[in-house]
């Protein structure tokens, strides 16, 4: 097992580490999300004001048509009634034309006020996307690396991504549907009234039924929605995952298992995603069985009261209308309840998300702007676990480093050697004990102002998708292109760059395999020369260069580390001969340290080590 594995938890949940996430999960606190969600959308209170006024005047002129209508209607009954009496001239069409120009001037100003509400909401429900978004990337930032120890990438995307658009959507349209129906049936209910308090009586037995029906779905449905976009989240992770890979998958031939893996999350996602959507499907047929039989009603009733001589035809005609509408806002919510239930499943996902737990970092007690820093470090008995006390991986660390000097440290795999200097950086703070930078507690500075004065190589190297000269001034983003030139000199990386298509201005592709593994380090320690920190990183860093390169390489940062405190983490224990110090770590402990010839002296653990190597390399 490498150090890497070792030096973060396992992750305790799933066949690939993803944590658990039942489709028959509680809502942790969806009334907290709602808040949250309402205090995003306050910046926007008068638009949405706006668009519930002007909803509603949209409504109102909508349902004003069949009453108008009627009109026509009745004088084209009565007219028919003259005409076959005699008793008059007929059927008046002039002013049924002006009751029809009405109507659809009616008709146009209602589609006026909806298209602004619509257009007012869209833009409100992008700028709540957008401020969602960049509170989920902040977030980020500022969560601990243990979050990300128990929770995969695809996870946290699926969060940006499927969620907010989720959340979004039913923003932009969902809302004002639902603003739109509530005003319907206030309308409706308040102009049927004005035609047959009877008749309305009638309809509103309908009421009761169907939201029982619409209550009944939902709460059975809810729970698979939140399954839905939990399993989505877990099947980008494991795509995530699995294209990350690819090339190890090949390599080992594992096409089918990864493809059984998918298939097994995927089935989970089809089988929540089936159920909630099936049981949402119900409502619309349900609701409008139910609403038939209100329609029903209302016709022989109305029927009778037309013959009995207690209502017109035109006013039958409106009030038919009138129930049609009526029992139309709830089809309309029966039919957006199930975009209603994944928003409450994402709103509590997002929400989750920006609830975590951040790194605490309170007021800082120094500035590195106020603080001549010389890099002068100290581990005084440091203690530490990833799992918490109970678990060290570091059990008591203590070595005085002088500012300038040139510091490595050696040891088995899982020793603990990529762990302190994660320490060092604050990735994780210490259980117990103290490290020092200048007799400051690094505690004493904020992060983020910490590890400006530290340059730190990764054995794995990260690289993204732009030109090669913006991947190294990524170190300094003020850079010149001079200076990213002279960085690029100084790794030892001018004259390959000059071998490749574009030179300095090659795009990278997004993994950076259109370079080597070598090349891409190269480029890596680059960026960390023009960042030009007072403590400079290497763990790893010349691991994946071959024997010339690394011999050029040596040279060039020994002249950089001139004056400049540096640890080095190296495997190949010939490149660190040169070394002031070598600390050789064991189980979390220095067991050893000093310089190379003084440890090769006292024959102990260091030239067991220094021996083996040389040793296997004869045997080969």
């Amino acid at each position: 097992m490498s150090e890497k594995q070792t030096a973060a938890p396992r992750r305790p949940h799933g066949p690939h580490g993803r944590g658990p996430m039942g489709a028959g999960e509680k809502a942790k606190d969806f009334k907290r999300s709602g808040g949250e969600l309402l205090r995003y959308l306050k910046p926007f209170r008068w638009q949405i004001v706006l668009v519930m006024l002007f909803a509603a005047a949209s409504t109102v002129f909508t349902i004003a048509g069949p009453k108008v209508l009627a009109l026509a209607t009745d004088e084209l009954a009565s007219g028919l009634m003259r005409a076959v009496t005699g008793a008059g001239e007929g059927i008046d069409f002039g002013y049924i034309g002006k009751v029809l120009l009405a109507l659809g001037g009616l008709y146009l100003v209602s589609a006026g006020f909806s298209y602004l509400q619509g257009h007012i909401m869209a833009g409100v429900s992008t700028k709540v996307a957008f401020n969602l978004r960049g509170a989920v990337t902040a977030k980020i930032n500022r969560l601990p690396l243990s979050y990300f120890h128990k929770t995969t990438h695809g996870d946290v995307l699926s969060r940006m991504t499927n969620d907010v658009d989720t959340l979004s959507g039913t923003l932009s349209q969902s809302i004002t549907q639902i603003i739109t129906s509530f005003c319907t049936m206030v309308g409706v209910l308040a102009l049927m009234l004005t035609i047959s308090w009877q008749l309305t009586l009638v309809a509103l037995c309908v009421l009761p039924v169907s939201f029982g029906f619409v209550l009944g779905i939902v709460q059975i449905s809810q729970r698979h929605f939140r399954g839905q976009q939990e399993y989505l989240g877990r099947v980008n992770g494991q795509v995530e995952e699995m294209y990350g890979g690819h090339l190890v998958v090949k390599a080992f031939g594992r096409e089918q298992q990864a493809t059984a893996d998918f298939d097994a999350e995927n089935q989970k996602l089809f089988e929540a995603g089936w159920k909630a959507n099936f049981l949402s499907g119900l409502m619309q047929p349900v609701m409008g069985f139910v609403g038939n039989l209100g329609y029903v009603a209302v016709c022989i009733v109305g029927a009778a009261m037309a013959a009995g001589g207690t209502m017109t035809i035109g006013g039958i005609q409106a009030f038919i209308q009138y129930v049609r509408s009526f029992t139309q806002p709830v089809m309309q919510l029966a039919n957006i309840s199930n975009q209603l239930q994944m928003t409450v499943a994402a709103a509590e996902r997002i929400f989750e998300f920006l609830g975590g737990q951040e790194e605490e970092d309170g007021e800082p007690k120094a500035l590195m702007a106020n603080e001549d820093i010389q890099g002068a470090i100290g581990f005084h008995h440091v203690r530490f676990g990833y799992n918490g006390p109970e678990e060290p991986v570091i059990k008591d660390f203590s070595a005085q480093v002088q500012a300038g000097q040139k510091v490595a440290i050696v040891g088995p795999t899982g020793a603990g050697k990529t762990t302190m200097v994660k320490l060092l950086m604050r990735f994780h703070d210490v259980d117990g004990g103290e490290i020092t930078l200048d007799g400051h507690p690094v505690t004493d500075f904020g992060r983020e102002d910490l590890r400006t004065e530290f340059g730190m190589v990764l054995q794995d190297a990260w690289l993204y998708n732009a030109s090669i000269l913006e991947n190294i001034r990524y170190g300094r983003l003020d850079a010149t292109d001079e200076e990213v030139i002279a960085a690029a000199k100084a790794a030892q990386a001018d004259h390959f760059i000059h071998t490749l298509p574009g030179g300095y201005n090659m795009v990278l592709s997004e993994d950076g395999s259109n370079v080597s593994q070598g090349q891409k380090q190269l480029l890596t320690i680059a960026r960390a020369i023009l960042a030009d920190p007072k403590v400079m990183i290497l763990d790893e860093a010349t691991s994946s260069v071959d024997t010339r390169t690394e011999v050029l390489l040596q040279r060039a940062m020994d002249n950089l580390m001139e004056g400049r405190t540096s640890f080095i983490i190296a495997h190949r224990l010939s490149t660190i001969r040169n070394a002031d110090l070598i600390l050789c770590m064991k189980d979390g402990d220095i067991v050893e340290q000093g310089t190379h010839a003084e440890l090769m002296e006292q024959d102990g653990f260091y030239a067991q080590l220094y021996r083996s190597q040389f040793e296997g390399a004869e045997a080969s």
